[in-house]
């Protein structure tokens, strides 16, 4: 079977030909693409020449080309437009993505080159590019495992894949929960306030789903328009409650339980990676660095801005009690902050 996510794109700035792209394409590309990545990764790791920057740095950069390609084009077309079908598939694929990433994470060999080159950088001439590059690739490994014991790879490669798991299942449960609900209007008073081309996609869902009227739906196009314009207080409560109770909800699609899994499992690797908390291991790569660094910034921020926001919060309140609400809830914020501005 001729793969088109295996083949060159002949497409305008190389997109993704979406129209020969078939779902039974997307598993057997993922396959060949983790082989030809492995080979790639096994020629640099059993390279007998001296490790060097190119042989190995920049050799491991630009490995695994088309399996990033192929992950990038159906990860996007499973938020964008997904289907049970491709929800099944990224079921399927996910565990495979995370044991590839840990085989080249945890390969001794392939560390054993990159820390030769990192111990002797001083010594290399890099370029500020290069350098960064050397070091962003050191921490990786270094970050994910590279120094544990067999046993505690072993640990880290299960860790790894249940959350891989959850975290695909947590995000089906959202979007699952999203296209659960609509708001369905049928008279056109009920849709005051709204500007004609909210009003047009609406009367579009409608026809599409064979029905007389207008639907809105939890999706943002959909559903940030209809907050802020909305004169219906009601329909605007009904919205904003469906919103946050997406995949909290005492059904299938509950998310408390993965949440709560996700948390722990973070943690626990964190642990075992020798870093406090999972906040620890984030923030290390980031300009905040440390969770304490993150709670002084937001506590001088309160301290700032919780003035001015005070402020702005009773101007809401004296346009919201001219007409009639006493009691500024969540669905009235964005209408009335619309209203004020």
């Amino acid at each position: 079977m001729n793969n088109p996510l295996l083949e060159q794109f002949n497409t305008p700035y190389n997109t993704a030909p979406f129209s020969k792209i078939k779902n039974e394409h997307f598993k057997p590309a993922f396959i060949e693409a983790i082989k030809l990545a492995k080979q790639e990764i096994d020629e640099i790791s059993t390279n007998k020449q001296q490790p060097t920057f190119s042989n190995t740095i920049e050799a491991l950069d630009f490995s695994g080309q088309i399996l990033d390609r192929i992950s990038s084009t159906f990860f996007n077309l499973n938020s964008a437009e997904t289907s049970d079908e491709i929800q099944k598939i990224a079921q399927e694929v996910s565990p495979l993505l995370t044991e590839f990433t840990n085989d080249i994470r945890l390969n001794k060999q392939l560390f054993k080159r990159v820390n030769t080159i990192y111990t002797t950088r001083d010594t290399l001439h890099l370029t500020t590019e290069q350098d960064t590059l050397l070091t962003k690739k050191y921490k990786s490994f270094v970050r994910n495992g590279a120094n544990l014991n067999e046993d505690e790879k072993l640990e880290l490669r299960k860790i790894d894949t249940e959350l891989a798991k959850l975290k695909l299942q947590f995000g089906e449960n959202v979007l699952a929960e999203t296209n659960a609900f609509e708001l369905h209007l049928t008279t056109k008073k009920q849709l005051k306030g709204l500007p004609e081309s909210a009003i047009e996609a609406a009367e579009m869902l409608a026809k599409q789903n064979g029905k007389e009227g207008w639907i809105f739906t939890l999706d943002y196009p959909s559903y940030i328009p209809f907050m802020t314009y909305s004169e219906d207080r009601n329909l605007r409560k009904k919205m904003a409650l469906a919103f946050g109770a997406k995949a909290f909800q005492n059904n299938k699609n509950n998310n408390q339980l993965n949440v709560l899994n996700i948390a722990n499992l973070r943690h626990k690797r964190a642990n075992l990676l020798g870093y406090k908390t999972h906040a620890n291991f984030v923030l290390e790569e980031r300009m905040a660095e440390t969770p304490e660094n993150v709670h002084d910034f937001l506590n001088d921020l309160l301290t700032k801005a919780k003035p001015a926001a005070l402020s702005d919060f009773r101007k809401l309140e004296q346009l919201a009690k001219k007409n009639g609400v006493t009691q500024l809830e969540k669905w009235d914020s964005a209408y009335y902050s619309e209203k004020l501005k």
